[in-house]
C-alpha cells in the first residue's frame, strides 16, 4: 500500500457561519492541496471534511498518518467514540444525540477503505503544514460562491 501524508484543518467565521477547510496530500514527492468553502456550517464539521474530502481524494486503498489539529476527529476516532455512537444509533447517551452523524459514517466508511493512523497536532503553534492548511481554509472560507452544507443547514 502506497504510504500518504495527509495534513488537513477547518475553519469557520462565526461559529455556525461561513466555513472551510484545507488539505494537503503529500506522497513521496509528490504535493497537492485542496480546500473547500461552506456559506454556513460549524468549525467541527469543517475539520471533519477536510478529513473527509482528503480519504476520498485517494483513488485506491492507503496507508495514512492523518495530522489534525483537532481533538474533536482525532479523539472520537482513536478513543471508538465514533464507532460506539453508530452501534447505538448515533446516540451519545440515552437523552443526547450525536452530532454530525453524517460526517462521522463517511469518515467510519473512509477509515474502512484505508489503514488511517490519526495523530493530533497543535494548533497555530508553527507546525508549517497545518499552518498552510489553516491559510487555505480561511481563504476557502472567504470565497464568493460557497457550498451549500445540505444537512447542516436543513437541521438549522
Amino acid at each position: 500500500m502506497n504510504k500518504v501524508q495527509i495534513y488537513t484543518d477547518g475553519a469557520c467565521s462565526g461559529n455556525p457561519g461561513k466555513g472551510g477547510y484545507g488539505i494537503i496530500l503529500a506522497y513521496n514527492e509528490h504535493r497537492k492541496e485542496l480546500s473547500g468553502g461552506y456559506r454556513l456550517t460549524t468549525n467541527n464539521r469543517m475539520e471533519m471534511m477536510a478529513a473527509i474530502i482528503a480519504l476520498e481524494a485517494l483513488n485506491k486503498p492507503c496507508d495514512v498518518i492523518l495530522y489534525t489539529d483537532s481533538r474533536y476527529v482525532v479523539d472520537a476516532i482513536t478513543k471508538g467514540w465514533a464507532k460506539k455512537w453508530q452501534a447505538n444509533d448515533w446516540q451519545r447517551n440515552k437523552k443526547e444525540q450525536a452530532k454530525n452523524p453524517d460526517l462521522w459514517q463517511r469518515l467510519l466508511d473512509l477509515c474502512e477503505q484505508h489503514q488511517v493512523e490519526f495523530v493530533w497536532v497543535k494548533g497555530h503553534a508553527g507546525h508549517p503544514e497545518n499552518e498552510q492548511c489553516d491559510r487555505l481554509a480561511v481563504a476557502a472560507c472567504q470565497e464568493v460562491e460557497l457550498s451549500i452544507d445540505a444537512v447542516y443547514e436543513e437541521q438549522k
